[in-house]
């Protein structure tokens, strides 16, 4: 495996300035046209990790409005469910980031940029979301006065649609990208505002048993539920990282659709920067699928693309049927019901928990709710 050369930013503090680029990947693949509101973007954003009103609002925010910090359960029931016939395994534990506002762990990075974006003096919100497969959203959102857009395909046509929606508005509005890919600073800042998860995860590990995790467990789409959660581990060699994709129906040939970018994707640029994603011969991008919908991005973090190639993190697909029997798992054993993105990390654990030496502490994060995804799984 290769060895970590390059300093992974961003913390608050850092001297040297971030540049956007983790070994070969990340960067700034844009037209003309964004590299000024891009450029003003990385600006602000050095900025305000220094800045103690945006550190403290934005703490406030978290706290009052979010519910944070979010628990680290001790999985009493699932840890007796990977015991041995010796009654030795792993101790599950869960981050509950479903229990956050809105019920997942996309609100720590939404307000964080929300509250940059009013720094900026901006007066409008643009981002994109996958309207098909949750239409109950959508209709959330307009009752929280949004003004939904239709498009046609994918949310990679929703994400394009929004790029374009930016650019006609350069100088009032705001594109909030929810997904840890895109040109710089936008994975990074996606990263920076979910590391809270990772923060919290360290302290609450001090306290119950006075250490780190010995593994860590999450799903990955484009990246930013795992960052949130690895980044403030990274450095620490001791802790196993493990990014688990969507599968699909479970083949390994590759004329079969899944979502596994980091897996059996290969380099290329992505919505503005290079990364693992997933093509073909010639180059396009190839239709994902993944029961999860938050999994279904043919591209991933460019951090993450770096982490994997550096050895530093582990990375697995599980099935869409594993997924599922993940999901009926969690809510049986420990009356938690996880979406179904996080049903993959659960499920992982089939295949992790047996080779864990006895007493091993092992950190899933659950990164949203399920309760949407239940009639999904009902009829499956």
């Amino acid at each position: 495996k290769k060895r970590i050369s390059h300093t992974i930013s961003t913390v608050s503090g850092e001297k040297n300035p971030i540049v956007g680029k983790f070994g070969s990947f990340g960067g700034k693949f844009v037209g003309e046209v964004l590299i000024s509101p891009l450029a003003e973007l990385e600006s602000e954003f050095n900025s305000v990790l220094l800045d103690h009103d945006f550190k403290m609002e934005v703490e406030t925010a978290l706290r009052d409005y979010v519910g944070r910090e979010t628990p680290l359960y001790h999985a009493q029931k699932l840890t007796d469910h990977y015991k041995n016939i010796n009654g030795e395994g792993p101790e599950i534990y869960i981050k509950r980031e479903d229990l956050s506002h809105g019920g997942s762990y996309k609100m720590n990075n939404v307000v964080a940029q929300a509250i940059l974006a009013k720094r900026m003096g901006r007066k409008s919100i643009i981002t994109a979301t996958n309207m098909l497969r949750k239409p109950s959203n959508v209709q959330l959102m307009e009752l929280l006065g949004a003004q939904v857009k239709p498009v046609e395909g994918s949310f990679q046509a929703a994400a394009s649609e929004s790029t374009r929606e930016w650019i006609s508005n350069l100088q009032t509005g705001y594109y909030l990208a929810g997904t840890a890919v895109g040109p710089h600073p936008i994975p990074t800042m996606v990263r920076e505002f979910n590391s809270v998860i990772g923060k919290e995860t360290r302290r609450q590990a001090m306290e119950k048993w006075g250490g780190s995790p010995d593994v860590l467990v999450a799903c990955v789409g484009t990246g930013c539920n795992a960052l949130g959660l690895f980044h403030e581990f990274v450095g620490d060699k001791n802790v196993r990282m493990i990014g688990v994709e969507g599968g699909g129906v479970g083949t390994n040939t590759g004329d079969q659709l899944h979502s596994a970018s980091l897996v059996r994707g290969e380099v290329g640029v992505y919505h503005g920067a290079m990364c693992y994603l997933l093509q073909d011969e010639q180059g396009q991008i190839t239709k994902t699928q993944s029961i999860a919908s938050g999994l279904e991005f043919p591209g991933v973090s460019p951090e993450l693309s770096f982490l994997k190639d550096a050895g530093r993190i582990e990375c697995y697909t599980v099935t869409d049927q594993e997924a599922l029997d993940a999901y009926k798992r969690v809510c049986r054993l420990e009356g938690i019901v996880p979406a179904l993105e996080a049903s993959h990390a659960f499920a992982y654990l089939e295949k992790l928990c047996p080779k864990l030496p006895h007493g091993a502490k092992v950190v899933v994060n659950c990164s949203g709710t399920g309760y949407n995804d239940a009639t999904t799984v009902l009829n499956s």
